[in-house]
Order: structure tokens, then sequence, then C-alpha cells
């Protein structure tokens, strides 16, 4: 994780310009359809803050959080709201968000983190909340490009959540790249609500 979160200290820049204007609505509606009016959202690794920034003009109440003090400053200075330093291992809310937007994002950790992660995640939520999240569709998992990424498809995911009952696959749909020249990479987009065991 330490490379990945160098890997945004020395692109952030970068990074920022390539994805805070790419039009990701479709996605993002689809999200909101979920949410209340007004609901309490996580932007859980937010990037650019592109989407918080969506949400926030859309009447939410919404924290961002990112694991990479140089995206958090870029991100501050594009949503207008401070976001906090924070690293995946560290959230420790308990019924605090309507729901979590985790674009892009917790696809850094492997396996073994990311399933605590997804934990801590559906503690965070108050009852029925959800979770959206996007994982780079394949079953690659290891350094690619100088950061870390952990690929599913929409079977190895719904077989990996048998071991995180506090969530449950609501929606799945494979998308393709939507930054300019990358249309052929593909992703798979979840939806997931938090189990009424909780």
């Amino acid at each position: 994780m330490d490379n990945t979160l160098e890997y945004y200290n020395q692109n952030a820049k970068q990074f920022v310009e390539g994805t805070a204007f790419v039009d990701f609505a479709g996605t993002q509606e689809r999200f909101l359809a979920k949410v209340a009016e007004g609901a309490c959202i996580l932007d859980f690794g937010c990037g650019s803050g592109r989407d918080a920034k969506y949400f926030l003009e859309k009447g939410y109440r919404v924290e961002a959080t990112d694991g990479s003090p140089e995206i958090c400053r870029a991100a501050t200075e594009y949503t207008g709201i401070p976001v906090k330093e924070l690293r995946f291992e560290e959230l420790d809310a308990q019924d605090t968000y309507d729901g979590i937007w985790a674009c892009s994002s917790i696809l850094h950790l492997d396996k073994k983190a990311l399933r605590g992660v997804l934990k801590k995640m559906a503690a965070a939520l108050k009852a029925k909340g959800v979770i959206y999240t996007s994982f780079k569709y394949g079953d690659f998992e290891g350094e690619r490009g100088g950061r870390y990424f952990t690929d599913f498809t929409k079977e190895s995911f719904e077989e990996y959540m048998g071991d995180v009952p506090e969530l449950q696959v609501e929606e799945c749909w494979i998308t393709g790249d939507v930054r300019p020249g990358r249309g052929e990479e593909k992703w798979l987009n979840l939806i997931l609500r938090k189990s009424d065991m909780n």
C-alpha cells in the first residue's frame, strides 16, 4: 500500500487533472437512487474529489477521505470541504453513514486487508446503508504500474463476499472505462447493502 500512496503523492496533479472532469453521472445517480435526499455520504478514497463535489452540489452531506496527503490537499481545494487524510484500515466510524462511495479506491488493497476494510465499512454504515465500489475486471492481483491492484470478476467477487456476511451484493454491472482512450478497460461495479444481521 505504501508504494501505491507514494505513486499518488508523486502524481497527484496529473491524476486529479485526468479524473476531476470525467462525466460519471450515470453511476453517481445509480448510487444516489439508493440513499435518501440529503443523506450522509462518505467518499472513501476520494481522489480528485469529483464525486464528493457532485454529491455536495446535489444537496447531500459529504465527508471525504484519502490516504495520500497530496491528493487530500488537491481534493480539499477542488471540493471546498476539508478532506481528511485517512488510510482505509483506519476507518473506525460506527452507524454513521447512509452511503459509502468507494470508487476505484479499495481495489488497491490485497484480499486479506480488503476483507477487514469491508467489515469496517459495514460497521460505519447505518442500518440498510449502501456501498458503491468498483474494481478492474479480471483475476489479477499484485503491483501494476507502480500501484497495487486486486481485480475481480462477478463470480470471484460473489465467492469472496461469502466471508463478509455483513454485506450483501445488491447490484453488479460491468462498464468500460469512462476516461478518454481507455474504453477497452473493463470495470466491475457493485452496490452492496448492509445485511439485516447487523
